[in-house]
């Protein structure tokens, strides 16, 4: 399907970034001990393996040495340094699982162990993801919890299939920068695709600092896609084309919003709204993705209203859809016990980072404030 197919074993979340979209490749993710993943050490510091240690397909350009090509759950995941740190992250986070669970646990084997810290990584991933991601990215006042007993008693299936509709809306290239700041240099592009040194040269905990400390693009209004990612959404309108999906207000009829009577009413800029009625001619013939990309953004958001409207429900069902949300697996016993239960229930992004790096960096999906960068410079 190319390299910008995303594999996975179900329609949720399975860490398959972490653990392969198949037995074959997890076994060679694996170090076979204790349960733990394989690993490399660059000064001292745990990154993931190089395809010669763990020889698995990565999707590389021609040139790049094996040694330079890490072995990561996601084919893809070389590509950018961003993926890299969060692949570093979860490989780290995930040895340090293996080690508590060995300590309380000592007489369980390699597979044991492996098995139950993954379940732990992934109960990790959904709670970070919905308390810290989809809240920040939501823009609701209202506090999202994950707390899967809340739908024990409700008429709720516990698996989830991927709509094309969510696929579409998930384009996100516009939030990506014209270019990447860490630790006082700027990195373009071309420097910065398929180039795991970014990360080995600066350290996690610098990268970390610095994606926390950028700020990111916006998705509504227009004007704010990179060259670079362009092609992005050219294949998406293409896609949608091909498969003749609806226009933008019947999705908005769909999701109960009031459908938008003229260009003026859909966006706040006049420019964009005569192109777009040069382009179309009419409101009703706006489509998908282009009207979840120009739509004006709500106040003090990434986001206008039909991004987050659609894609917030989509997004929860494929979180609380996981098995192991469901009355069967949401136990102690799952997780290795108490302890395990507990790393799980107390997951926050900033302690994956903190007690997996040396430092305790900046970590969050908001750009901190002045007076927070103040503060902290004030310590240091």
């Amino acid at each position: 399907m190319g390299l910008g197919y995303t594999k996975a074993i179900a329609h949720g979340v399975d860490a398959g970034h972490v653990y392969g979209d198949n037995l074959e490749r997890q076994l060679q993710l694996r170090l076979h001990k204790d349960g733990k993943l394989k690993y490399q050490l660059i000064d001292g510091e745990m990154y993931p393996p190089s395809i010669a240690d763990a020889p698995i397909r990565m999707n590389y350009p021609p040139g790049i040495p094996p040694e330079k090509q890490w072995a990561i759950g996601q084919e893809v995941f070389g590509l950018l340094p961003g993926l890299g740190m969060y692949a570093t992250l979860w490989l780290r986070e995930h040895n340090r699982v293996c080690d508590i669970l060995k300590a309380e646990h000592p007489t369980w084997d390699d597979d044991q162990l492996f098995q139950t810290s993954r379940l732990i990584i992934i109960g990790e991933t959904i709670k970070i993801v919905i308390e810290e991601y989809v809240q920040h990215l939501s823009g609701y006042l209202l506090k999202l919890k994950f707390d899967p007993t809340l739908l024990f008693n409700s008429n709720f299936q516990y698996g989830n299939r991927i709509a094309l509709e969510f696929s579409q809306l998930y384009h996100w290239h516009p939030l990506m920068p014209d270019s990447f700041i860490i630790n006082g240099d700027e990195i373009s592009y071309t420097q910065f695709l398929f180039n795991t040194s970014v990360l080995t040269y600066y350290g996690i905990d610098k990268v970390v600092d610095a994606f926390s400390r950028q700020t990111a693009g916006q998705i509504g209004g227009g004007h704010n896609i990179n060259p670079v990612v362009t092609k992005v959404a050219v294949g998406t309108i293409k896609e949608s084309r091909q498969l003749r999906m609806q226009p933008f207000n019947e999705y908005r009829k769909r999701f109960n919003l009031k459908p938008y009577t003229s260009f003026r009413e859909f966006t706040d800029n006049e420019e964009i709204a005569r192109e777009l009625e040069e382009f179309y001619g009419d409101i009703d013939s706006v489509e998908f993705y282009p009207g979840l990309m120009l739509e004006k953004t709500r106040p003090g958001t990434i986001f206008g209203e039909s991004m987050v409207e659609m894609g917030a429900p989509f997004s929860l069902k494929g979180l609380l859809g996981n098995p192991i949300c469901s009355p069967e697996y949401w136990k102690p016993s799952t997780f290795g016990g108490k302890v395990g239960f507990d790393i799980v229930n107390s997951a926050t992004l900033k302690k994956l980072v903190c007690l997996n790096t040396k430092t305790c960096p900046y970590v969050g999906f908001r750009v901190p404030t002045e007076e927070q960068s103040q503060r902290e410079n004030d310590e240091l």
